[in-house]
């Protein structure tokens, strides 16, 4: 647990937003490098590891980008503007501190007009992103471009790992950090012959790029993404709302986004329950209403992908702050390395 820990701390200090995963990248290829066959990336930015090359040739998917921000325009008095990137909740988003990456790393903090200041009315409702701004401590536009800010520039919460009690970790863009990590893990563990191709996918929050084009190139006999998921188990989430719960296993996904994503298919979905016995480690399964994973973009690949979705049930996702158990990532370290263990009793075959 320790070496996850260490290696997960390292993944959410990095910057990833969507387009710009560059230094995750670099991070997974140097931990990777000599314990993979092969390691490459393709023209749209994925990182594609390799291990072992006969049949059935199977896709594991990660991606690593996290939600956040770009600087849209930077105003007379040096205070800037910004644009979301990935589905960010605009009510998380006050007082948080953030890093905005251009040709340093840049200080600031979110900002709107004091509640102080507001009528009674306006008080009372939600501030929007579109009147917040980021107080980067510059005077002037002048002053903001000459700590070489700019337009266009990512945005990241500013957010440490850290351990809050026992097996439960926070930090910010553990959706989905902990995703690759958890390839990683399984990545060097495996021992098989089959060809497995470990892919940590670019650009999944807006619109589940990398994994399309990975897929497509690759055309995999089965596939599964690794991802985090919505946790019930906070106030206020009424009983069957979010059926998961932190530290009571990882998720086997049935269905997500009520079947508009994907809908595993049912010999991957035995194979996983059934591996998760084997590997004597809790489980849970779920059949969810929100967002989408990888596996939505993969499944419909070329003529079809029998495709499935292990998820960490995760609190506060897509905030500054998401809360996961260590414990549920190891397991799901386990569930995953008895799966590949046993790919002989899927018997999957594509003509």
């Amino acid at each position: 647990m320790n070496e996850m820990r260490e290696i997960l701390e390292k993944l959410v200090g990095e910057l990833g937003i969507s387009g710009s995963e560059q230094s995750v990248s670099d991070l997974i290829e140097k931990e990777m490098k000599g314990r993979v066959d092969e390691l490459r990336k393709d023209k749209l930015g994925n990182l594609i590891a390799r291990k072992g090359s006969g049949k059935p040739k199977v896709m594991l998917a990660a991606h690593m980008d996290e939600i956040g921000f770009r600087v849209k325009y930077i105003d007379k008095k040096g205070f800037l503007r910004f644009v979301k990137v990935g589905g960010i909740d605009d009510r998380t988003l006050l007082n948080q501190r953030v890093l905005i990456y251009g040709k340093q790393k840049v200080k600031g903090i979110i900002g709107a007009k004091p509640p102080h200041l507001q009528k009674e009315e306006d008080r009372k409702k939600v501030v929007e992103c579109k009147d917040m701004f980021i107080d980067i401590g510059a005077s002037s536009r002048e002053e903001a471009e000459k700590a070489e800010v700019k337009i266009g520039d990512p945005i990241a919460f500013d957010r440490p790992f850290s351990i809050l009690q026992g097996e439960l970790a926070i930090g910010k863009a553990f959706d989905n950090r902990v995703g690759c990590a958890i390839l990683m893990g399984v990545l060097k563990q495996f021992k098989g012959k089959e060809a497995l191709h470990g892919v940590w996918t670019v650009q999944e929050e807006v619109g589940l790029k990398g994994a399309r084009t990975a897929a497509y190139a690759l055309d995999p006999d089965l596939a599964i993404a690794l991802d985090t998921t919505t946790a019930g188990d906070t106030p206020e989430v009424e009983e069957g709302e979010a059926t998961t719960e932190v530290g009571k296993g990882p998720a086997i996904t049935v269905a997500e986004a009520g079947g508009r994503g994907l809908i595993t298919d049912k010999r991957i979905l035995n194979w996983l329950i059934e591996s998760a016995k084997k590997a004597k480690v809790p489980y849970q399964l779920e059949a969810g209403e929100g967002g989408m994973t990888d596996s939505a973009a993969i499944y419909i690949s070329k003529t079809g992908v029998p495709c499935g979705t292990i998820s960490i049930p995760t609190r506060y996702i897509h905030g500054p702050g998401e809360v996961l158990s260590l414990k549920d990532v190891e397991n799901a370290i386990k569930l995953i390395s008895i799966a590949l263990d046993n790919l002989d009793s899927l018997n999957i075959t594509r003509s």
